[in-house]
């Protein structure tokens, strides 16, 4: 039984990491038909820039994560408008050639400036405090991750279902064309998901440098298992992202429990008879 909580706490933790990184990509998808390899190169960016600010500049954490995520937006802005907005045209084989490319110019500036080594991110003391919660006793960093990634599900919800920009984003993401004929400027729709998709990345990065390491190969790192989130979630699906990344963090963190000399096989032999069994992801129909 203590087993089985460990592995819930965990996996939970380590599943709010992947939803946070994972969903931007889900929607951007989704919203824009776009094959957008370079999503990890903002988590990247996230946890450079808090790097330099709290390692080098011993800027509190908090202030740093504020400002990383609001420079990784700002980045995010013309690069959509400058770059992405032509490769939208491209080909499927085109579009992964270009953010391909866009990922290996993320990594030689990382490496350029900040080198290829591990880049620690420093946070307050109480954050690595351990608390006993009576199975387990587990840094409060962990409980953190769990509060942000319920935070997180909760905004994303309320601005999806309750707000206009919600409305906007729901009838581009159904159909772009009907939706542009009604008057919902779709350029603009676009442009907000990204960003929204970056900052959520950048933060995603920046508390999960702890279970998933800052260096400078990050995006090429784990770029097949945030691609894995959005494929069982279903492209533009928040609900599915979330529920996917909880699945696969509960499955991955249970596979390196119980089985550490053959977890991976195991992680990646249960996905693929998940997606053949649905290949569009968890809760998204068959068109």
């Amino acid at each position: 039984m203590t087993i089985a909580l460990s592995i819930l706490v965990d996996g939970v933790a380590y599943g709010m990491i992947l939803f946070m990184i994972s969903v931007g990509l889900s929607v951007t998808m989704g919203l824009m038909r776009i094959v957008n390899l370079a999503h990890g190169g903002f988590a990247l960016l996230g946890g450079a820039f808090a790097h330099v600010l709290t390692v080098w500049y011993s800027v509190p954490f908090i202030a740093a994560l504020a400002i990383s995520v609001t420079a990784v937006t700002f980045l995010a802005i013309p690069l959509e408008r400058l770059v992405y907005r032509r490769i939208y045209r491209f080909g499927e084989l085109e579009q992964v050639l270009a953010t391909i490319g866009i990922v290996f110019v993320v990594i030689a500036g990382v490496n350029l400036f900040l080198g290829s080594t591990l880049l620690p991110i420093r946070m307050p003391p109480e954050v690595s405090s351990p608390v006993d919660i009576g199975f387990k006793v587990l840094p409060l960093h962990r409980i953190i991750v769990i509060l942000a990634g319920l935070a997180v599900v909760a905004a994303l919800y309320l601005l999806v279902e309750q707000t206009r920009f919600g409305i906007y984003l729901r009838a581009a993401v159904d159909n772009q064309d009907t939706a542009a004929s009604l008057g919902i400027n779709t350029s603009k729709v676009y442009l907000a998901a990204f960003a929204l998709g970056a900052a959520l990345a950048a933060i995603g990065g920046i508390l999960g440098a702890e279970l998933l390491p800052i260096e400078a190969y990050y995006p090429l790192r784990y770029m097949v298992l945030f691609l894995i989130v959005v494929a069982v979630g279903g492209l533009g699906s928040i609900v599915g992202s979330f529920l996917a990344a909880l699945s696969l963090g509960i499955l991955d963190t249970a596979g390196r429990y119980l089985l550490p000399d053959m977890g991976t096989i195991f992680f990646f032999l249960a996905i693929t008879a998940l997606l053949a069994v649905r290949p569009n992801g968890l809760l998204v129909k068959p068109s």
